[in-house]
C-alpha cells in the first residue's frame, strides 16, 4: 500500500511538472524593447534641431511619437497617448515636464499659428527623453 501511495505522489509531481511546462510554452511574450532601435531614433530628432521653428514643431512631434511607441512596447494600458500616460506616471521621474512636453505637441498638431522657440522645444526634447530613460527605452 506504502508503495502505491508513492507512485502516485510521484505520477501527481510529474504531471504538474508537465503542466507548468506546457503553460511556459503557450504563454505570450511581451515584445519588450528595441533599446538601439529606440536610441538611433532619438539620436535622429535631436539631431534634427537647427534652431528654426518647422524643425522645432517636427522634433517634438516625433519625440512624442517615439514616447508613445515605448509605452505601447511597454505594455502600459490605454487607447490613446493620454491614457498610456497616465498608466505610466508613477513611472516617470517629472510627471509634470512630460505633460507639459505633450501639450506643446498638441497645440502643434492642433492649433495652426503655434510659435515654438528653440529654447523651448530644448526644454520639450528634454522632458521627453528623461521619460524615454524611465521606461527604459534609452
Amino acid at each position: 500500500m506504502n508503495s502505491i501511495v508513492v507512485i502516485m505522489v510521484i505520477g501527481i509531481l510529474i504531471l504538474g511538472f508537465v503542466m507548468l511546462g506546457i503553460m511556459a510554452a503557450t504563454r505570450k511574450k511581451s515584445p519588450g524593447l528595441d533599446v538601439e532601435a529606440f536610441r538611433s531614433k532619438w539620436l535622429k530628432i535631436e539631431a534634427s534641431i537647427i534652431d528654426d521653428e518647422a524643425s522645432c514643431h517636427l522634433a517634438i512631434l516625433n519625440a512624442d511619437k517615439l514616447l508613445g511607441a515605448a509605452l505601447q512596447a511597454r505594455g502600459f494600458s490605454g487607447q490613446t497617448m493620454g491614457e498610456r500616460m497616465k498608466s505610466a506616471r508613477s513611472t516617470f521621474s517629472n510627471n509634470n515636464a512630460v505633460w507639459a512636453a505633450h501639450k506643446l505637441r498638441n497645440q502643434i498638431a492642433h492649433e495652426p499659428d503655434v510659435s515654438v522657440k528653440p529654447k523651448t522645444a530644448r526644454y520639450a526634447l528634454k522632458a521627453f527623453k528623461q521619460a524615454l530613460k524611465d521606461v527604459g527605452a534609452l
